[in-house]
């Protein structure tokens, strides 16, 4: 189960429900505009838009399924 919280005052506050039980271990790991700057390996997901290349194919979306696999075109007057 994944829980989420803010650091106040140096520790971290989980949101509610967050309750774990005494001496529970856990990993911790920033989220967000902060991750950025403070993960030795960001993951790249996290910022998806950055790795964005225009191969100038305007009708990618309506004909994924010839561009992905070769199929034929669904229609050739767009």
């Amino acid at each position: 189960m994944v829980y989420f919280g803010k650091v106040k005052g140096g520790r971290i506050e989980l949101d509610p429900p967050g309750r774990l039980p005494e001496g529970a271990r856990v990993r911790v790991e920033p989220v967000g505009e902060q991750a950025s700057g403070n993960v030795e390996h960001p993951d790249p997901a996290d910022n998806l838009a950055s790795e964005a290349v225009d191969v100038g194919i305007t009708d990618m979306s309506d004909e994924h399924d010839h561009y992905a696999s070769g199929a034929p075109k669904r229609s050739r007057d767009r």
